[in-house]
């Protein structure tokens, strides 16, 4: 199902039908758009929360305190 959507993407970015993007992309293709769909999602995401971050902010000693706990003994 997901490489159907990804093609839908594909057409409807570049305006070509289904068979076209069948016919010339290749797994680049898929790759790009994949990316490219990711970032505008991070962007949407990121607008919906009026500029905080979406990925939470930690600084180097909460990181390291994170990693000091979960670390294999």
């Amino acid at each position: 199902m997901l490489s159907i959507l990804q093609i839908d993407s594909l057409g409807k970015r570049y305006g070509k039908l289904p068979s076209e993007i069948i016919k010339k992309a290749d797994t680049f293709d898929l790759y790009i758009v994949d990316a490219a769909m990711s970032f505008e999602q991070y962007h949407q995401k990121k607008a919906m929360n009026k500029g905080k971050p979406v990925v939470p902010e930690y600084s180097q000693e909460q990181l390291q305190n994170i990693f000091n706990n979960k670390k294999l003994k």
